[in-house]
């Protein structure tokens, strides 16, 4: 049977040939017999045989031309019916001056029947298959398709309800729309009928049986956005949303498959920030980039950012050989033409003399430093060996960058370097100190430090194990229903690192005004909910206890009293406490000596006398 399918579906161009074939024969007897007053042919066979050939002949050649097979005809639109009756009419016409031309003439009012009829006929056939698809999707599929609520009664409404429309296997059953401007409401989009604004969402969900909603709005604030799903959360219902219209256009034929599930992104609340490359990235372009711990979250995305940025060499380093695989295999796909270096070192930061070497054969104008040891829990069972990887693997990047004139050196950190209480932590905050120090005895490269919070989808981040855990059917393990955490995506933190590299002037810490704290048992629940279920109800919400080195409340990035503000109104300096070059040398020995004896005592001591770390 489905071999049948298969050979039917091969040759459906010329099934629909065929079709139109007799559909023009059959308009032209009918007009001949209209004529005539009469469907017999006595007298006429000749004339009506020499006519039809020239007339299939005509139609033929018409049709072919104008390509009118080449069309899906289920997805046929208005543009589609005028470019068939054009069509029409064009081969009436030509079959109307070949006939007169080789004294056939059957006389206008033959000519203008016969047009009328197969404009008829030709175009009534597609509606009839057009509504033998709607309603046959309709009829077949209503039982199995989910009943769709369209947040917004806008252009990408119209485009997914057009799509869904066109689809005979589409999941979703359009039931109505909710909208905002009150001009739309009780109007309706492709027959789905605006029936209230986005405050009377649970309403419409709860009266007309919603089983999922669809956020279909483009142009909104972050804000915005946020309060719309959040109302959407209270629902319990699965909630999608579109993708942005640049995505739709460019990179999918088609909006309905875009369709994906909701984000923690999109409930930052806040606008992101987005590096401006016209008015930061010369830096960047046309130089020899190092970007170490590439194969990472944060890593691999500076490599995308920067290679869009035209450098002239782009280099990977990281210790983990399958990450920076990933990374230049996707970069090499996706720029197949372009020429820029592109090179991967497998290395570790921690070897000095290896790093060295790369330094003094690459050339290297700027280096962004992600590689780090980030887990805190782990670092506080093996402090010795954040110590060694973050502190010491920052020293011997920094001392190579200043020994070979880098240019710039930027130094990814993290919030949770801020009055510390776990060893990660600590050893963040002594890079930056590291940064400081270099930044004053240097007198070529710029050293920089960016500082930011919690990122969104990027390694050791807690949304990943939320959606794993939903996944499974739960429960979500929360630490404490009173933790909170700013949030920040993967493309923000890196336009942050990026930005802060074009504001470098040396010895600076950046952070960024990442908005309000968000809760984490809050974010857990509305994850939840957002994916269809109701918390602590279909999905359970368990408290597991703080972890060892876990505040229960991050410090606050930005002050008035602590920060001063850059052109770029989202990113501040914070003022650098005073330096004793003294202290931090020779703290620095004795975080080398208890490293390398692998101390973890000692180390932890060292820390709380070195940058106040909370034990």
């Amino acid at each position: 049977m489905n071999n049948l399918y298969l050979n039917i579906k091969k040759f459906k161009k010329l099934f629909v040939f065929i079709f139109d074939l007799i559909i023009w024969n059959i308009s032209f007897y009918l007009t001949f017999g209209i004529n005539k007053n009469s469907f017999s042919l006595l007298g006429f066979e000749n004339l009506f045989l020499k006519c039809l050939i020239l007339l299939n002949i005509c139609f033929s050649v018409i049709f072919i031309c104008f390509k009118l097979y080449n069309k899906i005809w289920r997805y046929a639109d208005v543009e589609d019916f005028f470019y068939i009756c054009f069509a029409t009419f064009c081969s009436n016409f030509v079959f109307c001056i070949i006939s007169v031309f080789l004294n056939m003439n059957l006389g206008i009012r033959t000519y203008v029947i016969f047009l009328l009829i197969s404009e008829f006929s030709v175009c009534l056939s597609r509606i009839i298959y057009r509504i033998n698809i709607v309603l046959g999707k309709n009829f077949n599929y209503n039982f199995k398709r989910k009943r769709l609520l369209i947040v917004g009664a806008g252009e990408a409404s119209a485009m997914v309800l057009k799509e869904i429309y066109k689809k005979n296997d589409s999941e979703y059953l359009p039931i109505c729309i909710a909208d905002d401007d009150r001009a739309k409401i009780n109007r309706s989009i492709l027959g789905t009928k605006v029936y209230g604004s986005t405050y009377q969402i649970p309403e419409i969900c709860e009266k007309e049986n919603i089983e999922i909603i669809l956020f279909s709005i483009i142009n909104i604030s972050n804000s915005d956005k946020r309060r719309i799903l959040d109302i959407c959360a209270r629902t319990n219902l699965e909630v999608r949303v579109i993708p942005k219209i640049y995505e739709t256009f460019f990179s999918e034929p088609s909006i309905v498959p875009s369709i994906r599930n909701v984000e923690i992104e999109d409930l930052l609340g806040r606008e992101p920030v987005i590096f401006d490359a016209k008015q930061y990235g010369e830096y960047i372009i046309n130089k020899n980039i190092l970007v170490t711990g590439g194969g990472g979250s944060i890593g691999s995305e500076l490599c995308r950012q920067i290679y869009n940025l035209k450098p002239k060499k782009l280099i990977i380093l990281d210790i983990c050989e399958n990450g920076a695989y990933d990374i230049q295999q996707e970069l090499i796909m996706k720029h197949k033409n372009s020429k820029i270096k592109l090179e991967v070192e497998i290395a570790s930061i921690r070897d000095k003399n290896k790093i060295d070497l790369i330094f003094k054969e690459k050339n290297i104008d700027v280096v962004f430093h992600a590689a780090a040891h980030k887990h805190v829990p782990l670092m506080e069972t093996d402090p010795e060996e954040a110590i060694k990887n973050n502190v010491f693997g920052t020293l011997n990047l920094a001392v190579s960058a200043q020994k070979y004139k880098v240019k710039k050196f930027v130094l990814i950190s993290t919030d949770k370097a801020v009055n510390p209480t776990s060893v990660m932590g600590a050893s963040k905050r002594v890079c930056e100190l590291i940064i400081q120090f270099m930044a004053i005895s240097s007198k070529f490269t710029e050293f920089v430090a960016v500082r930011f919070g919690n990122v969104l989808g990027s390694n050791g981040s807690v949304i990943p194990l939320f959606k794993e855990q939903i996944k499974n059917g739960g429960p979500v393990t929360v630490t404490h229903p009173d933790i909170i955490r700013y949030f920040m995506t993967i493309p923000e933190a890196v336009s942050l690192v990026m930005t802060a590299g074009a504001l470098a002037k040396g010895g600076e810490i950046f952070v960024l005004d990442m908005g309000e704290p968000v809760k984490i048992r809050d974010l857990a629940e509305n994850l939840i909910r957002l994916s269809g279920f109701i918390p602590n109800e279909e999905i359970k919400i368990e408290f597991i206890g703080i972890r060892p080195g876990e505040k229960l409340f991050e410090e606050l990035l930005i002050s008035d009293e602590n920060c001063q503000k850059t052109e770029n109104n989202k990113i501040y300096i914070e003022k650098p406490a005073e330096f004793n070059i003294n202290f931090f040398q020779e703290n620095m020995k004795l975080l080398y000596n208890a490293s390398h004896k692998n101390n973890g005592v000692e180390i932890r001591k060292i820390l709380v006398k070195f940058v106040g770390l909370k034990i």
